[in-house]
């Protein structure tokens, strides 16, 4: 199957390869309940060596920049207490940390969760964390600009292979809010 944006050899269906998919990934994708059906997650397999964004779209077409969004786990913290949150936003923004998601999450202090935490929580590949299959019971903020793409490149949970989402299925996760303002220039 071709993709619909981006210039990969191959596109599977998610549900088609989830041997390809780590646990968490492939039980959220077998167990989808959204509007878009699961079939329309779209996995492509890529080398690692060119995971990190401007590699990356340098080698699998510029166009992507625009279309591709970041994952990034967030601490927030309030009174002795952590609570953790996803925020995904577009790859040529950054996340209003202590702006929107620290209101949002209600925290006093919001900051980008360690390594150690992020990787440790999700069961992920730092630098391949996906909204898909995160823990149950987070938040997962997702910016209005990623909602209204027809498709959006996102990590696949490692550093080998993507997912490219439709923006309303992403709007659509558990735990998912929109919010206008995520991302910041």
């Amino acid at each position: 199957m071709r993709a619909p944006i981006g210039d990969f050899d191959t596109a599977t269906p998610a549900p088609d390869c989830s041997d390809d998919l780590i646990a968490p990934v492939a039980d959220a994708v077998r167990q989808w309940r959204g509007a878009v059906p699961a079939d329309r997650i779209l996995y492509v397999e890529t080398d690692p060596r060119w995971a990190d964004t401007a590699v990356f779209v340098e080698h699998y077409g510029r166009d992507l920049l625009e279309q591709s969004a970041n994952c990034v786990v967030v601490a927030g913290r309030r009174g002795g207490e952590t609570s953790l949150a996803a925020c995904l936003v577009l790859s040529t923004t950054r996340v209003d940390v202590n702006g929107v998601v620290r209101r949002h999450l209600g925290a006093r202090k919001a900051s980008f969760a360690s390594m150690d935490t992020a990787t440790g929580e999700t069961g992920m590949e730092y630098g391949g964390i996906t909204p898909v299959g995160l823990p149950a019971g987070w938040p997962v903020l997702v910016d209005s600009a990623v909602a209204d793409l027809p498709y959006v490149l996102v990590g696949s949970g490692r550093r080998r292979g993507k997912l490219l989402v439709p923006g309303k299925a992403l709007a659509e996760l558990p735990g998912a809010v929109v919010l206008e303002g995520l991302g910041v220039s």
